[in-house]
């Protein structure tokens, strides 16, 4: 595999947590970093051009959604991803393997693949390890994931079985690829078990991938759980290569990752909320359906200097909510992903003066993870 475009710098550290570069053909990725989820090839609600005004880097796109619709030989025929979606800067694909594992009732998994029902026709597919490359280097992302098999943490019989495939899917990904201007991670599984964890993490690393991301976390374990596992992980994947929590974007959560030594992070979350009218601010979310804010002359965060909170007030912001415009959703949007955004950069930057321990636990005792009540 040619990684002479994917050269990992690791910067700074403090105790477990890192600032790197990475380095990929659509430009470095200054870490830890967040990326926004644009399934369908768009970060829903949101324009590239206020994507870059906000200072996201990275944004991740999904195989599954995109196979089925538009399907991939488009997407090559358009030029790829990035100029399909007009996003110059790095992407990153995941494998599809999630979503197929999340239609329970309509899937089949064989140690060949895995043979589903597609969401929008009920037509039926097929996923292979080599499928997924074959697709992923279609798409044309710089970071692409393994296919792998993400498991019921609470099913412990299911897990060492459902690792050990993952293990073998692996290796026949890095058979089946062939761009050199791709990075190809490979995923680290394992249930919450910590055995199970350090056998895969031990075997994932030993591959030769130019980067490694964790699976199968948020997925229905304790926090103290993925805390753990995210211990036991970092603990073995190597240092100079970059990691990447998969799925993983609430505020506290990002924190906490970064502690523990992760380097990538991507979500829904901050567009999801905003579709419901949940904003972040730096003492926890706020709804802003409530009819506390119907008079309300204050941005969302006045120590934030987004878009939004530079030009509106969350009265407005109310008033789009209540009358069902579709702006309320990019203007949240914009403010909530520019808001982990500038929190993983913040971080970076704490890492760099080596004072970033007390900068988490001052976030992690002003932050209410859940949203106020009340408001």
């Amino acid at each position: 595999m040619d990684t002479s475009y994917f050269n990992f710098d690791l910067i700074a550290s403090e105790k477990n947590a890192r600032a790197g570069v990475f380095h990929t053909p659509h430009g470095d990725l200054q870490t830890p970093v967040f990326a926004p989820v644009g399934t369908q090839a768009t970060v829903k609600a949101v324009t590239p051009a206020q994507l870059e005004e906000i200072g996201a880097s990275l944004v991740l796109s999904n195989t599954y959604h995109l196979y089925l619709r538009p399907g991939a030989d488009l997407v090559a025929e358009m030029g790829g991803l990035h100029e399909f979606m007009c996003w110059p800067h790095p992407i990153l694909t995941d494998s599809g393997g999630y979503q197929v594992f999340s239609l329970a009732d309509t899937r089949k998994v064989d140690e060949d693949g895995v043979t589903f029902k597609s969401h929008i026709d009920g037509s039926m597919h097929h996923f292979t390890p080599e499928s997924s490359i074959q697709i992923q280097e279609k798409l044309g992302a710089d970071i692409i994931m393994a296919f792998d098999e993400c498991a019921d943490p609470n099913n412990p019989a299911y897990i060492l079985q459902s690792m050990r495939r993952t293990h073998a899917w692996a290796e026949r990904c890095l058979q089946a690829k062939s761009r050199s201007d791709q990075a190809l991670f490979g995923i680290v599984q394992g249930g919450v078990s910590p055995e199970l964890r350090s056998q895969s993490a031990q075997f994932i690393a030993s591959l030769g991938f130019p980067g490694h991301a964790i699976g199968g976390l948020s997925v229905g374990e304790t926090k103290p759980e993925m805390h753990a596992m995210l211990e036991v992980v970092n603990a073995i994947l190597p240092a100079d290569k970059p990691r990447y929590l998969m799925g993983v974007g609430s505020p506290e959560d990002l924190i906490n990752g970064i502690l523990r030594g992760v380097d990538i992070f991507d979500c829904v979350l901050p567009t999801r909320l905003a579709r419901h009218a949940a904003a972040f601010t730096p003492t926890g979310r706020i709804n802003l359906m409530n009819a506390s804010y119907t008079h309300d002359h204050a941005p969302i965060d006045e120590t934030c200097s987004c878009y939004t909170c530079l030009n509106f007030n969350r009265a407005y912001l109310r008033h789009l909510v209540v009358a069902k415009e579709m702006l309320a959703a990019t203007l949240i949007s914009i403010h909530n992903i520019q808001f982990l955004v500038s929190l993983v950069k913040t971080s970076r930057q704490a890492i760099l003066e080596n004072r970033f321990e007390n900068y988490a636990q001052e976030f992690l005792q002003s932050y209410q993870p859940r949203q106020k009540r009340g408001e």
